[in-house]
């Protein structure tokens, strides 16, 4: 077991299959830290691997927002909030990684696509030991499916965690979603 374990992502709607990967990161490791890429925009370059993921509509969320999300969610699986820190993680920007994660912490992730192996070979470059949790070769939900059903006003509350439900309905942030992707 790790001491350290890292995940990233930019959980740009937190919704079960990211709650299913932190969950199997952090029972490989004591204390886990959740980076949350594309913190801010100054820190977020366009990826080749995956254009799509700088637009706007893409990035609904502040960092704040998925912050409070991932927090909420991970507290009602019953991780105690002691054995987990959630910290920016400027993927773009890997000059400034070492100032959000350890030295010797480990990376889990899993690889979707494309941009998972160009995650894996930069945090590797990096110098930092990664392990891949598991491949898929198909999503089978994305955080781009779930703004779209909102936007068509179709159900997606059984997308996402109870928690990250209950925060975006409380923020309006579904509203907001909704008037981006007019």
């Amino acid at each position: 077991m790790e001491k350290v374990g890292v995940v990233c992502g930019r959980f740009q709607i937190f919704h079960n299959e990211h709650l299913q990967y932190v969950m199997a990161a952090k029972t490989k490791c004591e204390h886990l830290i959740v980076g949350i890429t594309s913190p801010d925009p100054s820190v977020s370059p366009v990826e080749k691997a995956d254009v799509n993921r700088s637009r706007d509509v893409a990035n609904p969320c502040t960092y704040y927002e998925r912050m409070k999300m991932i927090e909420a969610a991970l507290v009602e699986q019953g991780i105690l909030r002691d054995a987990f820190d959630l910290v920016p993680y400027p993927i773009g920007r890997p000059e400034l990684v070492r100032y959000y994660i350890p030295d010797d912490a480990c990376h889990f992730i899993t690889i979707l696509d494309e941009w998972g192996d160009c995650k894996k070979e930069r945090i590797e470059k990096w110098g930092y030991d990664v392990q891949v949790l598991w491949r898929k070769t198909e999503k089978g939900i994305s955080s781009s499916m779930i703004r779209q059903c909102m936007a068509e006003g179709k159900p997606w509350k059984h997308y996402v965690p109870n928690a990250t439900y209950e925060y975006i309905v409380a923020q309006e942030i579904d509203k907001r979603i909704i008037e981006m992707m007019k």
